[in-house]
């Protein structure tokens, strides 16, 4: 996420793990990547950043990105929990699903309406800047 922009990417899979989060690494840099600026990258603590393939991924790219781990237990300095907390509000809270379908759909759709309006989240993300 570009808390500067309200821009972010995302991706919905079955399973989160070593991986997928590799996967998701290799999209990002293909979306992000720009020769004229570094990127500063924060992941929390889930078990799959901290894996050594992992640290070997930023080990390799390191030319064009950064990465910084946030304290365990501190949700409040990760922009993507404020995201959430948006969604949340906005197409989650008291709402029951049918499926996973549906879940998914109405993640996607709140996702696309703010990556059409990034402004939409701004107010989530001045606390960063």
């Amino acid at each position: 996420m570009d808390v500067l922009s309200s821009e972010f990417i995302y991706g919905i899979g079955d399973v989160f793990n070593v991986m997928s989060y590799i996967g998701f690494l290799e999209y990002m840099s293909t979306e992000l990547f720009d020769k004229n600026r570094k990127i500063h990258y924060f992941q929390d603590n889930a078990s799959y950043h901290k894996s050594s393939e992992v640290w070997q991924w930023f080990k390799e790219n390191r030319n064009w990105i950064e990465v910084y781990n946030l304290p365990p237990y501190c949700p409040e300095l990760n922009a993507a929990e404020h995201l959430w907390k948006y969604t949340r509000k906005e197409a989650t809270q008291n709402k029951l699903f049918e499926n996973e379908e549906e879940i998914q759909e109405t993640l996607t759709d709140v996702f696309e309406k703010i990556q059409k309006n990034p402004k939409s989240i701004s107010g989530y993300m001045a606390h960063f800047l």
